[in-house]
């Protein structure tokens, strides 16, 4: 995770205010805390969402991407492997939603396995994207893409699989 860490933390202010939308087990969030970020945390899973905040020593959130209000403003959101799980009818409202909340010239990190299709594998949900895909998912926000790149799955036996880097800004 440092590559990635690398290229979106610099980009913030000191104690940016970073909401980890899908934080999963926590992991992130506990990266950003434990350098002094201020981290709001969000995932949809209720065990996850349970784990996480076991793991970083405050609570969080559990709603779904749709429903999410920020009751201060985000300098930052940061969706690690989490948006690729909406379906891609639902992701420009997703979009909308999180960026109305990002302060201006905020930054908002986001990956996608590569790819132009939706795919089910394991009763999983999986939207894929391309720079093109994205840019039509947020059509109608303030978002621009800043910068693209793609990383090699790190995992055994997908090392074959590209996942899409995205920094986005408002």
């Amino acid at each position: 995770m440092t590559s990635l860490y690398q290229r979106f933390l610099p980009l913030l202010p000191l104690n940016a205010h970073i909401l980890d939308a899908g934080c999963g087990s926590g992991r992130d969030s506990k990266y950003f805390i434990d350098n002094g970020y201020q981290v709001t945390a969000i995932d949809a899973s209720k065990a996850l969402a349970a784990a996480a905040s076991n793991l970083i020593g405050q609570p969080v959130t559990t709603c779904l991407f749709q429903e999410f209000n920020s009751s201060q403003p985000l300098d930052a959101i940061w969706a690690c492997a989490s948006l690729l799980h909406v379906p891609s009818a639902e992701l420009p409202s997703v979009f909308a939603n999180l960026s109305k909340q990002l302060t201006h010239k905020g930054h908002f990190y986001c990956s996608f396995k590569y790819g132009t299709n939706d795919v089910e594998r394991d009763g999983r949900y999986f939207t894929n994207a391309d720079e093109n895909r994205v840019q039509l998912f947020i059509k109608n926000t303030d978002l621009k893409i800043a910068e693209s790149w793609l990383t090699g799955d790190l995992r055994p036996e997908r090392e074959s699989e590209q996942w899409l880097n995205l920094i986005l800004t408002k």
